[in-house]
């Protein structure tokens, strides 16, 4: 395998750890708040789950861990759309279960849950681990999207465990995969298995966090790769001066994307799905709004602009959603009675047939390619793939058909080209950014820590993110304090509840100030590429809206919200927790890095039944990750040293390596 510059590089990255999670692993203990609630539907999940339900949130603090030497087989799963940062993940629970006992064993399930299903995966080691440090994608194990629900495949999955003799099970994925998950935890206890179940917050769309999690792994990168291709656009638009530029970016449900992109950039027009709900915008309000912007800049001669749009703006559309929400239903109660018929034509009568007048009006009104994407095959959780329907050119569409009207009437004078795009796979598999390398290791080792407590239904937690990494907070979320009930496949089922966009909050509030400026005047920023090195303001900043919703603890409230208190005890089972003080804020320690972790031997073959690796995943390293990178043996192009040099968070001045975390070999490329 061929690498590239800025892989090598990369290879040398030490991610930085919150203080507490630099300390020797005896001392590392866990405390417990109060016992928590559900968000919503309380006595129903309080049914449902009658033996993880109601457990307290846990914070690490100073104090005595003995169970984190034991030894432990620990799998990790993969699960739904990939996020920048989700290898790193894997190897701060790697480092965290060697470091506890270097004869414990992580075991990564191959394509998503499906693995755990079907009893496919391989034994994560050295040489695999250490190709995939710091680097984008999920194609250590690979994901998928398989949901872990129906009898035989909870039973399958029990099987597997026992038969692998799993201590534990972590689920990287967002929020259906972790209500997976939280199922999973339920059915393990009730059914009296040991084997505890973790989940870790993953989604770029952002809508995976709450006052616990502050934000999900993999938006950081995806919204500032996305950024840097609208500030492109942006520069060509400003420099033709001639295109409008409709520009779709993903985010299912939540506009997190499209509003962190919009305070980064600086476009003419950012819809906000959550807006047009909430003001019940109507497709022929959002297109008279738009032309209205169009009209006035180009009555100034500015026949050019940028529109951002939410993937998911038809399902918050008054009219759009009601039809979305009839369709997911009628599609999932008379799925065989649909799939019987033949052609669009057919289709449509059956629907009008079937479907209220609102709503058989609404998908009468729509282009017939566009009708057809309402129609396509629903993803595993059934709902309908808003990815796959061309909003943006839906609008232009809308928007071309007005301004002719617009002409007629005299009330529009310009000119009017378009383009279309549609943002999304460019950024799910970027180079993680220095903050999402360092978030994602430390929510792999804050797992690691949740494992050997003995804990299981919890999502690991990192929190205080604005401010430097030694002072982030590691513990633990019950996965039941975030859930509700939701109608899905034609019936209420548990799932962890999307954080939408708050019109009330300050990244929102900051867009609605300034909008009506950017609307008619140029004011786009062009952020550029993620950089890597550099000073802190360039390399280590979050995003905007991050920045706007969390300021970081003052020395004061951190040395307060660190006072001791009883810990709770380290190693119980999982199925017995009880609740003793509130969860506090660990005291921050004076070194930001992490303690060097013993050197791991590599575990002789597991004696149960493995698949092998898929070719691409396979590690090229031949040796242990030594104390100092090494370039490849092979390498031609030696590497500038000051090129990978790694700023301080306070000011830009080489960094020291983070004690505990381990420098990746650059693995060598394979004889021909």
């Amino acid at each position: 395998m061929k690498l590239s510059a800025l892989q090598t590089a990369r290879y040398q990255y030490a991610p930085k750890l919150p203080a507490i999670l630099t300390a020797k692993l005896n001392t590392i203990a866990i405390e417990e708040g109060k016992p928590t609630q559900a968000i919503a539907d309380r006595e129903d999940l309080k049914n449902l789950f009658k033996y993880t339900y109601g457990k307290p949130m846990v914070t690490f603090v100073k104090g005595k861990n003995a169970s984190v030497s034991k030894k432990l087989r620990v799998g990790v799963i993969l699960s739904g759309g990939q996020a920048p940062g989700g290898h790193n993940v894997i190897a701060g629970i790697y480092d965290g279960v060697k470091k506890g006992n270097p004869d414990s064993k992580v075991f990564g399930f191959l394509g998503g849950p499906s693995g755990l299903i079907e009893g496919k995966y391989v034994e994560i080691k050295d040489k695999l681990m250490n190709e995939y440090r710091n680097t984008g994608g999920f194609d250590i194990i690979g994901s998928g999207r398989t949901k872990i629900e129906s009898a035989e495949q909870i039973a399958a999955s029990m099987a597997t465990a026992k038969k692998m003799s799993l201590d534990a099970i972590v689920v990287i994925g967002g929020d259906d995969s972790n209500t997976n998950a939280a199922l999973l935890a339920e059915h393990f206890v009730a059914s009296g298995m040991s084997t505890q179940v973790i989940g870790v917050p993953k989604t770029i769309d952002g809508d995976l966090k709450n006052d616990m999690i502050e934000t999900s792994f993999g938006f950081d990168t995806a919204t500032k790769t996305y950024s840097e291709l609208i500030g492109n656009i942006g520069r060509d638009a400003n420099s033709a001066k001639k295109y409008w530029h409709f520009i779709k970016l993903m985010g299912r449900s939540a506009s997190h994307i499209a509003l962190e992109c919009a305070l980064q950039t600086q476009p003419n027009v950012c819809l906000i799905s959550e807006e047009v709900e909430a003001k019940k915008m109507t497709l022929r309000k959002i297109t008279d709004d738009i032309c209205e912007i169009i009209a006035k800049r180009a009555a100034g001669g500015e026949n050019f602009g940028l529109i951002l749009i939410p993937e998911g703006l038809v399902e918050f559309v008054p009219e759009m959603k009601a039809l979305i929400a009839e369709l997911n239903d009628l599609m999932a109660v008379k799925a065989d009675e649909f799939n019987k018929l033949e052609g669009f034509a057919a289709q449509a009568d059956w629907l009008a047939k079937n479907l209220s007048k609102s709503s058989a009006e609404a998908f009468a009104t729509l282009p017939a390619d566009i009708a057809r994407q309402f129609l396509m095959d629903r993803d595993p959780h059934g709902n309908v793939q808003v990815s796959r329907i061309e909003t943006e050119k839906l609008l232009i569409s809308l928007v071309e058909a007005k301004l002719k009207d617009m002409k007629k009437k005299g009330t529009y004078t310009g000119k009017f080209s378009a383009y279309n795009h549609f943002f999304g796979y460019e950024g799910r598999c970027a180079f993680p950014s220095n903050f999402d390398a360092d978030y994602c290791y430390a929510l792999g080792f804050t797992a690691f820590i949740l494992i050997a407590g003995g804990l299981t239904g919890y999502l690991s937690s990192v929190r205080n993110l604005t401010a430097p990494a030694k002072e982030w907070i590691a513990g633990g979320v019950p996965l039941t304090m975030m859930m509700n009930m939701e109608q899905r496949h034609g019936s209420k089922k548990p799932v962890i509840r999307k954080a939408l966009v708050e019109l009330e909050g300050k990244p929102f509030k900051t867009l609605e100030k300034n909008r009506a400026e950017w609307s008619l005047k140029t004011s786009y920023v062009f952020p550029g590429a993620i950089q890597y090195y550099g000073p802190d303001q360039v390399c280590n900043q979050p995003t905007v809206t991050l920045s706007l919703e969390r300021k970081p603890l003052t020395a004061a409230a951190l040395a307060k919200a660190a006072k001791p208190a009883k810990p709770a005890k380290a190693g119980k089972k999982a199925a017995a927790e009880k609740p003793v003080k509130a969860a506090k804020a660990p005291k921050a320690e004076k070194k930001a890095t992490a303690k060097k972790p013993a050197a791991t031997k590599a575990a002789k073959p597991a004696a149960e039944k493995k698949v092998k690796a898929p070719a691409k995943a396979k590690a090229a390293a031949k040796a242990k990750a030594p104390a100092k990178a090494k370039a490849p043996a092979k390498a031609k192009a030696p590497v500038d040293a000051a090129a990978v040099t790694v700023v301080s968070e306070k000011k830009a001045a080489p960094a020291k390596a983070a004690k505990g975390v381990k420098k990746a070999k650059a693995p060598k490329a394979p004889k021909k």
